[in-house]
């Protein structure tokens, strides 16, 4: 134990690792990321992260030919980095620096995303049958959350509004959020044909939703998450969101190595670890009711996982009336 946790400490102690650590606490990143960030080579970063790794403080998985790191959920060392990130003065000069340069790195990305979603959101669904048997997926979408009603449905990052579309006869009223305004021109006139009257979307960052706490019977998260740098920080907000006993349904990528889907789809990350998911989904706050993976359509080559979860939080039943004689 006391060689264990002087290798953690020694790990810890070294000025560019702890900058590493302060990083991680903030988003998942690559080697890649780093180098940008840190402004240090790529043979030397890699060098600190495996210190790191080997002494429990984060950990490093891989996806196809990219590998990220994030900060350790389990085990001592965990709770080493959350401690030692603690007690870190939020603003101290090289800890600012380093957050800016963190989010120029995401501004990139995100400005990539946008571009590809601009250039190809016309033929949104048309791209997305490659990849996905959408019948088979729509029918196990509606059977996850067909056995309660839902008041109100919040759709984030809700691209044509096909899932408003989906959920519109069985909910009283239904939201779609997304960042890019070519998807809601597009998901605007899906719903005005369809005289959806009691469905409408707006633009919402999916990281800070500008929406009250408790405001939600289910949300749906539906082939989103592969495209953003923090997926947990999106569960989070979408949990925040949910009232009492509701339901957050999260759809997306069994794990692939299809590489092409990064450049030229704008892909972050190539599907999701049904253990990953999980840890996010109870890291929320958030009970897991069911987890379900279908295989790929005739013209897909990836499976698609759902997963739902509720808040666990006990639905107090109203009062009956009394009678006034």
């Amino acid at each position: 134990m006391f060689a264990a946790l002087t290798r953690t400490l020694k790990a810890a102690g070294e000025a560019t690792r702890l900058r590493i650590l302060a990083l991680l606490a903030e988003a998942e990143l690559t080697v890649s990321d780093l180098t940008d960030i840190l402004r240090q080579s790529q043979p030397r970063l890699s060098r600190h992260l495996r210190l790191l790794a080997e002494a429990g403080l984060v950990e490093r998985f891989r996806e196809g030919s990219w590998a990220f790191f994030r900060l350790a959920e389990r085990g001592g060392g965990a709770g080493i980095a959350r401690v030692l990130i603690a007690r870190l003065d939020s603003s101290d000069a090289t800890i600012v620096r380093d957050r800016e340069r963190l989010t120029a790195v995401r501004a990139v990305r995100a400005a990539a995303a946008q571009n590809y979603f601009r250039r190809h959101a016309a033929e949104w669904d048309r791209i997305r049958k490659l990849h996905v048997a959408d019948a088979a997926v729509e029918d196990a979408i509606r059977a996850a959350l067909a056995d309660r009603p839902i008041g109100a449905l919040l759709d984030l990052g809700t691209g044509t509004g096909r899932m408003l579309e989906l959920f519109a006869p069985d909910i009283e009223r239904g939201l779609g959020l997304d960042l890019s305004l070519d998807m809601l021109a597009l998901a605007r006139a899906r719903l005005d044909r369809a005289g959806l009257k009691h469905c409408s979307v707006r633009q919402g960052d999916i990281y800070d939703l500008a929406l009250p706490r408790d405001s939600f019977d289910a949300v749906i998260i539906h082939q989103v998450l592969h495209f953003l740098d923090d997926s947990a920080h999106a569960i989070r907000e979408a949990a925040r969101v949910l009232r009492p006993g509701g339901r957050l349904l999260v759809v997306d990528f069994a794990p692939h190595d299809l590489e092409f889907l990064r450049e030229e789809h704008a892909h972050r990350r190539l599907g999701f670890a049904a253990e990953t998911m999980t840890q996010w989904l109870e890291a929320a706050g958030l009970d897991v009711l069911r987890q379900q993976t279908l295989p790929p359509g005739p013209e897909g080559k990836i499976a698609v996982s759902l997963w739902l979860a509720r808040d666990p939080r006990i639905v107090l039943a109203q009062p009956a009336a009394r009678e006034v004689a």
